[in-house]
């Protein structure tokens, strides 16, 4: 599953450059714990977190984001803003990439911009 899950992440990467995001990290760790994706999407600095499911999930990858996982996301965040004084010039957005990947064909990939506050 962790394999899985790492291939989506790449897939994500991939995505969000396609779409003209920079990506400046991947799988961030710190103290507060750790998240999938940092990019730049112009001037807004954006956290984002990637959930990968096989197609027979009977669930939208999403839904897997609940509160206490969010809370978990804003503060990696914050601890990154207070490593990277630079960073704090851009706006901050919470994105979540929700992939269903099924084993026999492409991943469908879906882009929530500002999935959470």
């Amino acid at each position: 599953a962790h394999a899985f899950g790492q291939r989506g992440e790449r897939q994500a990467e991939k995505f969000l450059r396609k779409a003209g995001m920079k990506v400046l990290a991947g799988n961030y760790r710190c103290d507060a714990g750790e998240i999938d994706i940092i990019a730049l999407d112009h001037e807004t600095l954006v956290f984002v977190e990637v959930k990968t499911r096989s197609s027979d999930a009977s669930v939208l990858p999403e839904a897997s984001v609940d509160t206490d996982k969010k809370k978990h996301i804003r503060a990696v965040a914050r601890h990154y803003l207070a490593a990277h004084p630079q960073a704090r010039r851009f706006q901050t957005r919470y994105d979540i990439i929700s992939i269903v990947w099924p084993a026999d064909s492409p991943p469908q990939i879906r882009h929530l911009e500002g999935a959470f506050l």
